[in-house]
């Protein structure tokens, strides 16, 4: 079934039928050769003459699971391959064998459907994923890091700011904002009425935003 695979991916070329032009073999250990001397210009040739062999065979291979695969897999399953050929010394370019009658083309293809194949079943072994349409609904009961960041900016700002009031301002504000008591215990703590606690409350937040609104005017 693979070695079908392959074949369909390739380009048609007179070499088929176990006949090989002498000249593309040749080509094909020249360019080997290049590779496993880390030659660029044989790399760029590598990826030239085959990339779009290469993501067809893997794409022959994942097109079926594409609830599961997306490009970004594809590409990957690409960098694996390339991976694959430098690791251990390239022992797998090394291992390639032209005088048996196999074509470069054909082996590299064959390489990428077995890389296919392996990283589907790395997949399989993962447990399920969701779509990534879900994060979007996601919910977190803390804010996020550009949140957090805005709300230490303000903080600055109205504490910058807070330096314009009296100290009975500044404690009224720590005392309603800041814990949160009801206007009962801050009228007894800070022995004044409930009623001048309303009021206090009205002047206060009446003035800071005017100050905000300054601010932001001026910048």
């Amino acid at each position: 079934m693979q070695t079908e695979s392959v074949a369909q991916a390739q380009p048609t070329s007179a070499a088929q039928n176990g006949r090989h032009d002498p000249a593309e073999l040749e080509q094909e250990r020249i360019l080997l050769e290049g590779l496993m001397r880390d030659d660029p210009r044989a790399w760029q040739e590598f990826n030239t003459r085959y990339s779009r062999l290469i993501y067809r065979c893997i794409t022959r291979v994942t097109a079926r699971f594409s609830a599961v695969v997306g490009p970004d897999d594809i590409r990957e399953i690409y960098a694996m391959l390339c991976l694959s050929l430098l690791a251990k010394d390239k022992r797998k370019l090394r291992s390639f064998e032209p005088g048996r009658g196999n074509k470069l083309g054909s082996w590299i293809g064959m390489l990428a459907i077995h890389t296919a194949y392996d990283h589907l079943r790395s997949i399989k072994r993962e447990p399920k994923r969701g779509c990534l349409s879900e994060a979007e609904s996601l919910t977190s009961d803390t804010p996020d890091p550009f949140d957090a960041l805005l709300m230490r900016q303000r903080a600055s700002i109205v504490s910058e700011l807070l330096k314009q009031f009296s100290d009975k301002d500044r404690q009224f504000i720590a005392l309603y904002y800041g814990e949160g008591l009801e206007p009962e215990q801050i009228a007894e703590s800070m022995q004044i009425s409930v009623k001048t606690v309303y009021s206090k409350k009205h002047k206060i937040r009446n003035r800071l935003a005017a100050l905000l609104q300054e601010q932001a005017l001026a910048a």
